[in-house]
């Protein structure tokens, strides 16, 4: 185990021998670290201060994970029962190995990570229409998807789920395709009538749905499958059924809009200006293959009792450590979460070797998981790491908490229920950076090396 010297500052310890009584773990990829706790010793202090205040505090967090998609479950479920425990347990539970995963994403039938398209009301006839949703079923999601939540659920049954669709049933789109074309404002009751008998048959399973955004990347009908919903749309399709329906039913599912890139912070601030949707809306989500993460800032600040949610990006094959580290920890573990995110979600949670299942017509054929599944054999890649040092520490509940940045340190702290402080730290500079974690009369100093990512845990 690599050794990481620090200092540690107390009123009543200032010349003791006693260990530090703070916690890290450590990825520095060129030094071949990966998530590893160390054992910390006693050096110099720095000039370089990560001033910590927990009086000023900020949003709750719910959680960090991953999505769900069909090819993730049908790789977890191609092992063996015992292989797929471990990972599982990995991943989800308590334990000194294991990095907590306390939120995930689902998608509302079939993802572009799935074999094919489909939705739960699919029809033979192609001019046929079902208004009465006499053909809804999961589906296709009885074989995959919902096994292994279950399985996931027996783990960790306080895990939070988030459902995302990509299309509604081709018979309520103008061009009849799951890829593209536009919700037809005449089957908009029955697309909720869809979307409440999704939660409803899901709770049923003992299934809850936490939370539902309208649309995935409402501005990409390239994808498949995929809807074109601009704002106008969305705000009507909330204010004047999705909401009162919710209501009615009393569904307590929380609706979040938009649910696409940073580089458009006026389509979830249209929607909120509606007074008809606006009671009825939680949030906003984003993704950051557009835009500048602070965009999300300005979503907050224009409705700041609306909460903002981080919920996809992905890592290409076949992933590079070091950038893909550095990028992804610096703009969603610590951006996200500087920039109001209560949730931060990689895409997705597995692939396989041959990144497949994917859809023709515009699916993922680069999409890496958090882990690779090769038969029983598992690979971490980029985004296990990146979670990991969220995952792990971070709590639901636990609440943002200010912390300065010094240049060449992005960081971002948190306090969590039981009190103990975590504080994330990626050194983005090209040299080894020394630093001091200051909290009231308490301490702390040491080095990350370029590259490295630590999180630190104290009480």
């Amino acid at each position: 185990m690599k050794k990481i010297y620090l200092f540690l500052l107390l009123p009543f310890l200032a010349c003791t021998s006693e260990k530090p009584n703070i916690e890290l773990w450590l990825t520095e990829p060129e030094a071949g670290i990966l998530f590893q706790k160390q054992e910390i010793e006693i050096t110099d202090s720095s000039p370089n201060e990560i001033l910590i205040d927990p009086e000023t505090t900020y949003q709750s967090m719910d959680g960090f994970g991953y999505t769900l998609s069909q090819g993730s479950a049908q790789h977890l479920l191609q092992m063996s029962d015992s292989a797929r425990s471990s990972i599982l347990n990995e991943l989800f539970s308590e334990g000194e190995n294991n990095i907590r995963i306390s939120y995930l994403r689902l998608s509302v039938a079939a993802s572009d990570l799935n074999e094919f398209p489909f939705s739960y009301d699919d029809l033979e006839d192609s001019l046929a229409i079902d208004p009465n949703l006499e053909h809804f079923s999961l589906s296709y999601d009885t074989l995959d998807v919902i096994p292994v939540l279950k399985e996931i659920l027996s783990i960790n049954p306080d895990i939070q789920l988030m459902a995302s669709p990509w299309s509604p049933p081709s018979w309520m789109k103008d061009n009849k395709d799951t890829r593209g074309g536009s919700l037809l404002e005449e089957y908009e009751p029955k697309y909720v009538d869809y979307l409440v008998k999704y939660i409803q048959e899901m709770e049923k399973l003992g299934i809850e749905i936490d939370a539902l955004t309208i649309q995935n990347e409402p501005l990409h009908p390239g994808n498949n499958p995929s809807l074109l919903m601009l704002p106008e749309q969305q705000a009507r399709f909330i204010g004047m059924h999705l909401g009162p329906a919710f209501q009615e039913a009393g569904i307590t599912t929380k609706i979040i809009v938009y649910d696409h890139n940073a580089d458009r912070p006026d389509y979830p601030i249209t929607v909120l200006e509606d007074s008809l949707a606006y009671p009825f809306i939680d949030g906003s989500a984003f993704h950051l293959y557009g835009g500048e993460i602070e965009a999300l800032s300005e979503v907050h600040q224009a409705f700041p009792d609306k909460n903002i949610y981080f919920t996809e990006q992905w890592v290409g094959a076949p992933g590079n450590l070091p950038g893909d580290l550095s990028w992804h920890v610096k703009n969603l573990v610590i951006g996200g979460s500087r920039n109001w995110a209560k949730t931060v979600l990689e895409w997705n949670l597995s692939s396989n070797p041959a990144l497949t299942p994917h859809t023709d017509r515009g699916g993922c054929d680069r999409c890496l998981g958090a882990i690779t599944i090769d038969g029983d054999q598992i690979t971490r890649n980029p985004a296990y790491y990146i979670i990991a040092h969220a995952s792990k520490f971070v709590d639901p509940g636990s609440v943002r908490i200010d912390s300065s940045e010094p240049e060449g340190l992005a960081n971002v702290a948190f306090e969590r229920p039981d009190g103990k402080k975590v504080l994330i730290v990626l050194n983005e500079s090209s040299e080894s950076k020394p630093f001091q974690i200051k909290e009231g009369d308490q301490s702390f100093s040491l080095s990350l090396n370029p590259g490295a990512v630590g999180t630190f845990v104290w009480k």
